[in-house]
Formats: C-alpha cells, sequence, structure tokens
C-alpha cells in the first residue's frame, strides 16, 4: 500500500511541483489550498503526512499544525516557507512539527526530511532525539570505512537496525547482509552455521553447506549478541578477523573471504573480559569502532514518534487517536523491553481500541493498573519470566531476548522451576 501525502500551500503552482516531485519517489499525493481544506481532507481520508505552508489565508500552517494536535493525531507534520524566522521554527517544533523548511529547497532536501518523518531513512531507524542522531552520525562516518564494528546496548533499542543502517551506507551495500543470533543456537550448530562443512565431514553431512561468512561474502555479516560465543568458537572468529579467511569443517585447507563484521551484545562485555568470559585479544578486534544505542527511556523524546509510527504500522487503514492521558503514561514508562516493548503495547492497544481511540486503560496491562505487592526478588524473577513464555506462546528465543537473558539462561531456569514441580507454560520444550 503506498504511502499518502497531504500537500497544503495557497500557491497552485508550488502544490503542484510538489505533487510532481514527491509522485515520482512513489508516493500517493492530495492536495488542499489552504488550512481549513485541509482539516476537512483529513478528516475524511487520514494520511501518513502533511506538508504544508506557513503563511496561507483562512487557517495558516501553524494554525492547521495546532488543529491537527489537537484532535490528538499523530501524523508527522512538514512546515514549509519562503518568510523563515527563528521564532516560526521555534513555534512549529513547540507545537509537534516534525521539521521545518525554507524555500527555496531542492528535491534532496525535501525528499531526505520525508523519508525521517516517514521512518524509512536508511532502516527506519525512527527517532526526533539527539542522542540517536548522535549514533546515526557515527554509524554513517564509520559506514564509509571497512572497519568492524561493535554495537552496545540492551535488548530491544535497535542494535540490529543500526547495523543495517552502516550496511546500506557503505561500499557493501549492494552485497549481502546476513544476521546471526549467537544466541539462539546450541553451540554445534552454530560453528556448522557460521563457517559451514563439508560433503562427510560427519554422520549426516550429506551434501557440502556453506557458512554465513561465505553467504556474506563482498558484503557484512552480523554477530547478534557476540557474547554467547564459547571460547573454542572465539578463537575462530579471531582468525577470521586477523587473516580473512575461515576454516570449514571437514576441510583441509583455510578460505579466504571478503566480510565487513559487526557484533552486538546487551551484555557488560568489559566484565566478561575481565572475568575471563570473553577473549581479551577478541575484544579488541571487535571494539575498533564501538557504537552505544541508548535505552528509550533515557530518549523519550523519541517515543511519540515512535508511536505514530506503530500506529501507521497496526492500524489496518484506521485513523487510531492517542489520548494525552495515554501518551503521558507511555512517555513516564521505564520501557525495560525498550522500542520492543513499546511495539507490543501499541499493537496490543490498537486491538483493545478496536482500532479507534487508544486511552490509558489500554495501554496499561493489568499488573500497572493494580498495587504492586511486596515479594522476594526470586520469586518476581520467576513470575515475570513465566508470564513472558506464556505471552510468547513458549518460544524460548524470543522470550529470552525480552528478558535480557541468554537462550541457557532461560533453559536452566525453565529446568530449575519444573525440579521444584512449578508448571511452565505449556508449548516450551
Amino acid at each position: 500500500m503506498k504511502t499518502n501525502i497531504l500537500v497544503v500551500d495557497d500557491d497552485m503552482h508550488m502544490r503542484l511541483a510538489l505533487k510532481e516531485s514527491l509522485s515520482k519517489a512513489g508516493y500517493t499525493i492530495s492536495l488542499a489550498e489552504d488550512g481549513m481544506a485541509a482539516v476537512e481532507l483529513v478528516r475524511k481520508s487520514p494520511c501518513d503526512l502533511i506538508i504544508t505552508d506557513v503563511r496561507m489565508p483562512r487557517k495558516n500552517g501553524l494554525e492547521l499544525l495546532q488543529s491537527i494536535r489537537a484532535g490528538e493525531s499523530l501524523v508527522p507534520v512538514i512546515l514549509i516557507t519562503g518568510y523563515g524566522t527563528v521564532n516560526d521554527a521555534v513555534t512549529a517544533i513547540k507545537g509537534g512539527a516534525f521539521d521545518y523548511i525554507q524555500k527555496p529547497f531542492d528535491t534532496e532536501t525535501l525528499y531526505g526530511v520525508v523519508k525521517r518523518a516517514l521512518g524509512q531513512q536508511n532502516g527506519a531507524i525512527i527517532h526526533t532525539s539527539k542522542a540517536i542522531q548522535g549514533v546515526l552520525l557515527n554509524a554513517g562516518r564509520v559506514a564509509r570505512s571497512d572497519a568492524t564494528v561493535l554495537i552496545l546496548g540492551e535488548s530491544g533499542v535497535g542494535k540490529e537496525l543500526v547495523s543495517k543502517y552502516i550496511h546500506q551506507n557503505s561500499s557493501r551495500k549492494t552485497g549481502p547482509f546476513v544476521p546471526v543470533n549467537c544466541a539462539a543456537l546450541p553451540e554445534n550448530l552454530l560453528e556448522s552455521e557460521l563457517f559451514g562443512y563439508e560433503k562427510g565431514a560427519f554422520t549426516g553431512a550429506a551434501t557440502r553447506k556453506p557458512g554465513k561468512f561465505e553467504i556474506a561474502d563482498k558484503g557484512t555479516i552480523l554477530l547478534d549478541e557476540v557474547t554467547e560465543m564459547d571460547m573454542r568458537l572465539q578463537a575462530k572468529l579471531l582468525r577470521v578477523l586477523q587473516e580473512k579467511e575461515i576454516e570449514v569443517i571437514g576441510s583441509r585447507f583455510p578460505k579466504s573471504v571478503d566480510v565487513r563484521v559487526i557484533a552486538t551484545t546487551n551484555r557488560d562485555i568489559r566484565r566478561y573480559v575481565e572475568e575471563g568470559k570473553f577473549r581479551e585479544d577478541l575484544f579488541y578486534r571487535l571494539n575498533v569502532f564501538p557504537i552505544v544505542v541508548p535505552p528509550l527511556r533515557e530518549r523519550k523524546d523519541d517515543i511519540p514518534v515512535l508511536v505514530a509510527y506503530f500506529l501507521r504500522k497496526f492500524a489496518k487503514g484506521m485513523d487510531i487517536r492517542v489520548s494525552d492521558e495515554a501518551m503521558e503514561f507511555l512517555k513516564s514508562k521505564n520501557w525495560r523491553g525498550n522500542v520492543r516493548e513499546l511495539e507490543n503495547v501499541i499493537a496490543r492497544a490498537c486491538i483493545l481500541s478496536d482500532y479507534s481511540h487508544i486511552k490509558l486503560s489500554h495501554v496499561k496491562d493489568e499488573e500497572e493498573a493494580k498495587e504492586l505487592k511486596p515479594s522476594s526478588v526470586r520469586e518476581m524473577e520467576m513470575k515475570l519470566i513465566l508470564e513472558t513464555l506464556t505471552s510468547l506462546e513458549g518460544n524460548r528465543t524470543r522470550a529470552a531476548s525480552v528478558l535480557g537473558i541468554t537462550v541457557r539462561t532461560l533453559r536452566n531456569k525453565i529446568n530449575e522451576y519444573r525440579s521444584l514441580g512449578i508448571q511452565v507454560p505449556s508449548g516450551v520444550n
């Protein structure tokens, strides 16, 4: 389904010029000659983005912005004017405008702002915060090199999106991007998955299987949660980084590969090195260019635009509004699961609200609506793990990711609970 953009300008030539430029980029365009006409169009047919001039008769761009926000719509608004002043810019941003650009501007500038507003900027990294702007600035810088990158951050902050952003802005963008979840596979399977094997290398190896490093040749490989690798595999990865070659299982000769390596972890990797859980020499090889992605609770400016993005994703074409009370609650939450948790909350809220008006009760779960009762840390941990497994229908990999622990740790917890006679949610094997 095409993205719908509403262009509002009292200058017919400007309206048509914007329509022509944006239509060429693949967008569906609606036109309005002033703010009053725009409000009527938005009521009849919701759009994904509004681009409006500031100086117009009847209802100007700033007044249109106020009307849109008064109706609790989170559609992004871009303001354009030939009479740009700092005061207008400040007023626009404070009033909830996504961005503000001044005439004359070129097509490249327009496309750039539109893509950011729609969350389509190389990997859909939705943001308005300076914190993520800094992350993307560093990601763009390192993308121009072939340096190994280590991306650090809590579970659910968007580390894979940042790694895709680096790949898509690099000279390797036409090559493959191959993600590997190092925490999701047992050690023996992870080795064959990464390095591949020759026919007859072991019982059951009926044909040759190329590993992820071979598949990623001339492109980028993402080693997600690299700290979950055992020491033996860490040694093999070190050789790849040092010699640019892999040891295929069952082969007598190493195979050269041309791969850019990006690694991520949600662990304190320096502490892992100190405790002897992660090789120090491998850490220094990976830590050539570290990037830290901050948690959502440290960049709450991003919450409204993320909510708007997820509403477009889950709304099924409906015009869903969010009450001020609900939005304030979303901005006040701690978000342990970060952006991934926010996405799940909005998906649930859309269903509970019948895809119409999201209220506070739709974004609060039952436990948040009750007063917390005191319990031991162990009891709280067990309750959280079992509830997460239940909500994810026993999917261990997803549950471990949401909880911020490894699959191995989750498996040990499940075995512990079963040994105590505690019933684990069905579907967990």
